[in-house]
């Protein structure tokens, strides 16, 4: 059985920091010996050499040396538990319940938006059930009838197959959970993993698609873009995000041009700021209360190759960037998934591209 307290709900933090277990001795520099590259030239041959140096690699590969993993069992109250994601610094945890005696689900932004989606009418009423409700009854009230068990991975399965489980479920976090102990060690995302590839390109042939542009490839999505202005409320930016199930929003000036972007990852501001109880506020006044962390606007041309697409995404450490024209007005968005859909999956004939959801 998992060593996770029956309730986290009565102790003063309400999380439980796990420590991730040290990285395995194969996730050294010399981990690229496990791949069996094929003595083939350099070009189309090699379009599957991603899908096969993510074959070759385990999820517990990449688990860091230490990392911190927060818990909520779901007798917590969802308002401690959205400050708990605000004071730990993380976008996710996995949910415990003591009757189950197992991990149910995941708490993210999205539930917290959800439930501001729902119940938010006027900054005069305040939003009881986020005060109030626990995550088990906001969970029971939400999914209904839809409960899914948690989609998780073990630790010894490969990378593709985390990569794959992320874009089948069109989910942006995968926990790996060890299937013998049943603890959770930590959280995998297509940031994690596109970076750990990155790491090892450059001792790998280089496929030839890498040297086409987004326009070759039809990598992205180009059509039907949401975005919003300056002056467009919060709650209208929330009902978006629900309404399109998307997770950023570029921010457009009257001229048309891309001048910011607001991601679901914002919203939590609104949590640590205890603003969540005003959401006529504009976007721009949201806003200013963005970290210092701000991940920033990063765009790119249909006209840039996918090797420098990838560079730069990996680099800027963001989930999206914004795909411009020469007068720097929105063209289209190619998201971590997109790449790795078309870096791994589609090499591989294992998918076929599905729009991103969350």
């Amino acid at each position: 059985m998992p060593l996770i307290p029956p309730s986290l709900s009565c102790v003063s933090l309400p999380a439980l920091l796990q420590a991730a277990p040290p990285l395995s001795p194969a996730a050294s520099e010399g981990m690229l010996e496990k791949l069996e590259l094929e003595d083939e030239a350099v070009g189309e041959s090699e379009s599957d050499i991603y899908m096969r140096f993510m074959r070759s690699h385990k999820c517990y590969d990449i688990v860091p040396t230490s990392s911190k993993l927060v818990v909520f069992d779901t007798t917590l109250q969802v308002k401690k538990a959205f400050f708990a994601l605000v004071a730990n610094g993380v976008r996710a945890a996995p949910l415990w319940e003591s009757k189950k005696q197992s991990f149910v689900g995941m708490l993210t932004i999205t539930d917290f938006i959800n439930i501001l989606h729902r119940y938010y009418k006027s900054p005069m009423v305040q939003i009881y059930e986020l005060e109030e409700h626990k995550i088990e009854t906001w969970r029971e009230l939400y999914l209904q009838e839809t409960f899914k068990p948690l989609v998780n991975i073990s630790p010894d399965a490969s990378l593709f197959d985390a990569v794959y489980s992320l874009i089948k479920n069109k989910i942006h976090r995968l926990p790996v959970i060890d299937p013998v102990s049943g603890n959770a060690l930590y959280i995998l995302t297509h940031k994690r993993i596109l970076k750990f590839l990155q790491l090892f390109v450059s001792e790998m042939p280089k496929p030839a698609f890498m040297k086409k542009n987004l326009d070759e490839l039809g990598i992205g999505t180009y059509h039907n873009i949401a975005f919003i202005h300056p002056d467009t409320p919060i709650i209208k930016a929330l009902n978006i995000f629900v309404d399109r199930r998307i997770s950023a929003l570029p921010v457009v000036d009257e001229s048309g041009k891309v001048v910011d972007i607001y991601s679901k990852f914002d919203v939590i501001n609104l949590a640590a700021e205890k603003t969540y109880n005003n959401l006529d506020i504009t976007v721009t006044q949201a806003l200013q209360h963005r970290s210092q962390y701000f991940e920033g606007v990063v765009k790119c041309s249909k006209l840039e190759t996918l090797e420098t697409i990838v560079d730069r995404i990996v680099k800027a450490e963001v989930h999206r960037l914004v795909v411009v024209n020469e007068a720097d007005t929105i063209v289209g968005i190619i998201s971590l998934s997109d790449i790795l859909q078309a870096l791994v999956l589609t090499p591989a004939g294992a998918w076929q591209k599905e729009s991103e959801t969350e």
